[in-house]
This record gives structure tokens, C-alpha cells and sequence, in this order.
């Protein structure tokens, strides 16, 4: 480990402004090199030029001895560079198959050869735990979680010496999770190099073995396994101490019934019976693939419920689309940001105000004065980072845009919040910021029905949680009852 794999010098990128400047950094083989940074920092944009999604506007890289510079993605895994992305690349009209050996295919005189690919792909799937999911199986048919695993499984499948880990974990379980770290150790054994981006401090401080920590596109420090400090990192990257985010809401004061589902069934989930009182934050546990987003995007109206009913404020309703879930205070932000929640070309302010335009409209035109001023103000109350409210939306790094989603929501007149995994692929600072705007929502007695994978996150922020296991309701806990290791079991109850 004493020659580097990678070395980069004086790496340069700007688009509107300054992305990374004068940037530093080093891998060596067999090395876990942890990148950590707030939103925004450069941590992206650094692991897209290394795999030639983008090239730098100057620097030098060099990988094993020799001058790199990527002109696509191909060419990078041509030298053995492979990446997985933050967001999903996962074409849902191809089979899981296709997607896992997608530019490797192998042929036989021209056709495909589907027996050796399916073959391969069961290896594929086996290495990471995904056994039972069938590679004819359309991928787009899976959940977020699987179709990221696929995306794994599809990087560990092919001979690389560097490997870019972008929130790998974001979306997984904690099982799905274990195994891939599994697979880390394996590979790290075998000397390949991995530059791993986390916002998980507990990942980082478990895996690593040195840290970088960039900051607004400058490498502000490195530290080894021995010397890594939680909080030095924190401060690193903001600049500030930390800020606690286990701060409560103060006594709790619900009121009546807000949601209620009876005998509630989908096509994925049966037999939910459950209540979400206004003034109240309850949680919705489980494995991926067990129903939660299934359960909230029938509550949005997304897809069809099929029995049971759905009553709001005690009396029934019938929430046949999107639009009329919203007319009856519904809101939902997505687990798919980029897939489902934004129209990434265009630009902030008009992401903003997607549900909420008839507010800034007089005689069909939309009052853009007022609709950037409201934008611009919820903007700073949620601390995005951005260069002005008309950029695209695409160009904002992915915790920035999860923060223009949650403002989507707060510009409507919504009493009734649906929200998946709200703080996927966001740092520290903005998880706290996230958490103080569902606290605030509480405290203005609006009811908050959220899904997260990440257990201490539920058990934070949560009144009560609810746990489904394979489509069906396994257990309901209240707050003076939490614990990990009982929800856990709880959630693999129905797995038999």
C-alpha cells in the first residue's frame, strides 16, 4: 500500500462557479479512502471525472505510474476504473440481466448469448445476496433498494483496481448493507483501491482507513484510522461545530385521527390497520421491497388501492390520483427524486412551485415575482446551496435538490405529509435542518407519515413506528418502547 494507485494534483472544475479548487488527493491499492464533505462540497463531481463522466478544466491525475485522463465512462473502465453512482442509472424497460452486463453482453455470432448471460448474472446476484430476484425479471419492476444493489452487483461483476463508491448504502437495508460491506473487505484484500462517499459517519469511521474531507471544492484535511475524530471531521467539513440535531419538539400535542387505513391492501401490502393523529411524526419500518413506498404512494393516489378504505379526518375518501390526494392535503415527497420528483432542466423556483402554482397565478399567468420571493425565502430557512432560484435544478448537488422537494411541500396546504426517505443522500448539517422543518411541521399540528431505512433516524424523530414485514403489519411501537434489535426481528417476522 506504499506506492499510490492514484494520484491526483491541482484538480480544477467550474460550471456557473467554482466546483473544485486546487484539489488534493491520493489512493493507494488494498485502500479504503473515505471522501466526506457537506452538499455541494465536490465529492460528485470529483468521482464523475475520475470515471470520465466529466473532465476537469485542469490538474494532473495519474493512475499506476501513468497519465489519466478519461475521455468517457468506458474508457475509465477500460483502466480498471468503475464506478457506482449516488442516483440510479437502471434502465427500467430491460431486464435485470441486461442492466447488470449491459455494455459487456455476451454474444454468440451476433446475438446475444442468453444462457451464459444468465448464467453470469445469477453469480452476479448471488455475490451480493440478491439470489432470489430472477434476471428475466424487468428492472424497473424492482424497488429502489434492489435496483441499487443491481447497480452494485453489476460493479462488482467486472475486474477493476479502482472502485467509486457514491452513497452506496443510501437506499439499502441494514442486511443488504452488511453484505456489501462484506464484499468491500474482499475486495480491499484482493488490493483493490476504493474511494468511498459517504454522508453515514458510522460507515466512515467502521471502513476507513484515511479520510479526506473536502470543503466547498478545497481539500481542507486527511486523517488516518488512528486519528480520525468525529467531531474534528464535522468541523472540517462546515466549518462550525456541530450543530445537535436530537434536539425535541417540545411536548407533544396531538390531536384527532388526521389518516386512517382500514384493512388497506394494495398489490404489494394487506391488512394495514393504522392511524397518523395530527401533531404526530410515526414511522414506517421495514426491509426494502417490504411495502412502505407501496403504502405511501396508494395514500397519494400513484397506484390503486384495491381493499379496505382510507378515511381523512374520519370520513371516507377515494383517492384515485395524485391531484386529488393533494386537494384533500395530501403531500408526497418521493423516494426517486430524480425519477419521480423533478423536472431536473428546469429551475428552482419553477420545481418550487409545481404543486403549488394556482397560489402564484392570476388569470392562468404565474406571478413570477412572488413565486421567486417565496422560493428564494424557503431557500434560506432550509439552507440550499444555490447561485440563483432560475438555475436548473439538475445542476444543484442531490442533497440540495432533496431540500427544493421538502419546499415543493411546505408552499402548499398540505395537513397531511407522506414522506420517503426524506434525508437520502444528505449531509449531517442538512439532515438536522430536515429534521427541524418535520419538528416545526408537528409542532403546527400537521400529521407526518415517514419512511427511512435508517433506524436511529426513526427512532429520533418518531412517535410511534410501524413495522411491515413482507407486505404485511408486523408490530406497532411506541416511544417509551423503542429498540433497534426488537424492530429489527420484527421486520423479518413474515419472511419465512
Amino acid at each position: 500500500m506504499d506506492s499510490p494507485l492514484l494520484t491526483v494534483t491541482g484538480l480544477n472544475k467550474a460550471y456557473n462557479a467554482p466546483v473544485l479548487s486546487d484539489f488534493h488527493f491520493d489512493l493507494r491499492p488494498g485502500e479504503l479512502h473515505a471522501l466526506v464533505g457537506s452538499n455541494g462540497a465536490g465529492k460528485s463531481t470529483f468521482a464523475k471525472i475520475l470515471c470520465g463522466l466529466t473532465p476537469p478544466n485542469s490538474g494532473d491525475m495519474v493512475l499506476e505510474g501513468e497519465a489519466y485522463q478519461p475521455r468517457s465512462l468506458k474508457d475509465a473502465r477500460e483502466h480498471g476504473v468503475v464506478m457506482v453512482m449516488q442516483e440510479l442509472n437502471v434502465v427500467g424497460t430491460l431486464s435485470v440481466a441486461e442492466n447488470l452486463f449491459f455494455d459487456s453482453l455476451p454474444n454468440r455470432w451476433g446475438w446475444i448469448a442468453q444462457d451464459t448471460l444468465v448464467e453470469q448474472s445469477k453469480a452476479a446476484l448471488d455475490r451480493v445476496g440478491l439470489g432470489n430476484i430472477d434476471p428475466h425479471a424487468l428492472a424497473g419492476t424492482l424497488g429502489v433498494g434492489h435496483q441499487q444493489m443491481i447497480e452494485i452487483a453489476s460493479a462488482l461483476a467486472r475486474k477493476c483496481q479502482l472502485l467509486i463508491l457514491d452513497e452506496p448504502t443510501a437506499a439499502l437495508t441494514d442486511t443488504e448493507a452488511k453484505e456489501l460491506f462484506e464484499q468491500i473487505h474482499q475486495l480491499t484484500a484482493a488490493g483493490v483501491g476504493i474511494l468511498y462517499v459517504s454522508h453515514r459517519m458510522e460507515e466512515i469511521e467502521a471502513l476507513s482507513d484515511r479520510v479526506t474531507v473536502l470543503r466547498d471544492g478545497r481539500s481542507i484535511s486527511t486523517y488516518t484510522r488512528d486519528a480520525l475524530d468525529m467531531d474534528r471531521l464535522v468541523f472540517d467539513m462546515s466549518g462550525k461545530r456541530q450543530v445537535s440535531s436530537t434536539a425535541s419538539r417540545g411536548e407533544s400535542s396531538q390531536g384527532p385521527p388526521a389518516l386512517e387505513l382500514r384493512d388497506f391492501g394494495n398489490h404489494r401490502v394487506t391488512g394495514l390497520n393504522f392511524s397518523v393523529r395530527y401533531g404526530e411524526i410515526v414511522g414506517l419500518a421495514g426491509l426494502v421491497g417490504s411495502g412502505r413506498t407501496e403504502t405511501l404512494r396508494t395514500l397519494f393516489g400513484a397506484d390503486p388501492l384495491l381493499v379496505g378504505e382510507i378515511r381523512i379526518d374520519g370520513k371516507r375518501v377515494e383517492l384515485g390520483s395524485p391531484e386529488a390526494a393533494l386537494k384533500t392535503g395530501l403531500a408526497l415527497l418521493t423516494e426517486d427524486r430524480k425519477a419521480e420528483g423533478l423536472l431536473l432542466p428546469l429551475g428552482i423556483t419553477e420545481n418550487a412551485i409545481l404543486a403549488s402554482h394556482g397560489h402564484f397565478s392570476k388569470r392562468g399567468w404565474v406571478q413570477g415575482d412572488a413565486a421567486e420571493a417565496e422560493t428564494r425565502a424557503l431557500c434560506e430557512r432550509l439552507e440550499v446551496q444555490y447561485h440563483d432560484v432560475d438555475q436548473a435544478i439538475g445542476s444543484l448537488s442531490g442533497g440540495n435538490q432533496q431540500k427544493v422537494l421538502m419546499i415543493r411541500w411546505l408552499m402548499t396546504e398540505a395537513r397531511i405529509f407522506l414522506l420517503d426517505e426524506p434525508t437520502r443522500g444528505i449531509d449531517i448539517g442538512a439532515k438536522a435542518v430536515i429534521y427541524e422543518v418535520m419538528r416545526q411541521l408537528a409542532r403546527e399540528g400537521k400529521a407526518i407519515l415517514v419512511v427511512s431505512s435508517e433506524m436511529p433516524e426513526l427512532m429520533e424523530l418518531c412517535d410511534r413506528i410501524l413495522v411491515l414485514s413482507d407486505g404485511q403489519q408486523s408490530d406497532v411501537y411506541e416511544k417509551d418502547a423503542f429498540d433497534e434489535h426488537a424492530i429489527t426481528e420484527s421486520a423479518f417476522k413474515h419472511y419465512q
